[in-house]
């Protein structure tokens, strides 16, 4: 008797959890603009595609003493927020990871210093400490603590959580977040990780996609259009405030070559 083997579908990834912030300015005459910044060409995710600052959560990003350096951060209500009310400690690390990634990626921070001035990135140590945790994420908290700052946790907006689809090989579990461009600093790419970026209003951003002289991922493209038509940043910011969030799963559906997206309340959506 023949025995033909049967092909088993492996079970999907599982989604690292990671942390996305969308970085506001006013543009002037009304508006606002948006930090996009390019990824790099050989990165194993989003290659090439314009995204707001972001990456895993590590576990360094949650030491003991994390709370302490958190500047006006309710961890009950962070916790509460995210859903996550058994792991307060895990939803901390969500607000922490998306400032440390923004200071990594984009040279901005979001923190004050311990006496609630404000910090001068500029300073030739400050290029030394982003060098450095863009080697070992360790050195951020070596930052953090030899600086005696205070990160400006309060100053985050959690607005959206979205999860890579199942049909991906690698994904993630991503939370976004919305805060002011930090007032006298100036973003810049690492070289590294992100190789270009550029301030756009969300109809510049997601228009530019269209013409083809931008890459944008869906994500991308949604989070953008629900600050589409703003006034200014705290327009921007209120229309969040308290926003629930619903968890996005995508899926991919292929016909052929041809590549559907799908998204909760499509038809066909499973």
């Amino acid at each position: 008797m023949a025995h033909y083997a049967v092909a088993v579908k492996p079970p999907p990834a599982i989604p690292s959890p990671a942390a996305t912030l969308v970085l506001l300015r006013d543009r002037p005459g009304g508006g606002v603009e948006c930090l996009l910044m390019r990824r790099h060409l050989k990165s194993k995710f989003a290659a090439g595609d314009f995204v707001f600052p972001g990456g895993k959560i590590e576990a360094d990003d949650n030491p003991d003493d994390a709370v302490r350096w958190c500047h006006g951060l309710d961890v009950k209500d962070a916790s509460r927020r995210l859903d996550l009310e058994g792991a307060p400690r895990t939803a901390l690390g969500f607000w922490i990871g998306a400032i440390r990634e923004t200071f990594e990626e984009a040279g901005l921070l979001l923190a004050v210093g311990a006496d609630g001035g404000a910090v001068d990135v500029a300073a030739a140590r400050f290029t030394e400490y982003r060098r450095a945790c863009q080697t070992d994420n360790r050195a951020f908290w070596s930052m953090i603590r030899a600086e005696r700052l205070l990160l400006a946790t309060d100053r985050l907006l959690y607005f959206a959580h979205w999860i890579t689809p199942e049909e991906q090989p690698l994904r993630f579990d991503t939370r976004f977040f919305a805060a002011p461009t930090p007032a006298g600093q100036q973003a810049s790419g690492d070289d590294h990780e992100m190789t270009d970026l550029k301030w756009l209003t969300p109809r510049e951003a997601v228009d530019a996609q269209q013409r083809g002289e931008i890459s944008l991922r869906n994500p991308t493209v949604k989070n953008l259009l629900l600050f589409d038509g703003v006034v200014d940043t705290t327009d921007a910011l209120d229309r969040l405030r308290d926003r629930p969030v619903t968890t996005i799963r995508p899926r991919i559906v292929m016909d052929g070559d041809r590549r559907t997206i799908l998204m909760p309340g499509d038809p066909g959506y499973f």
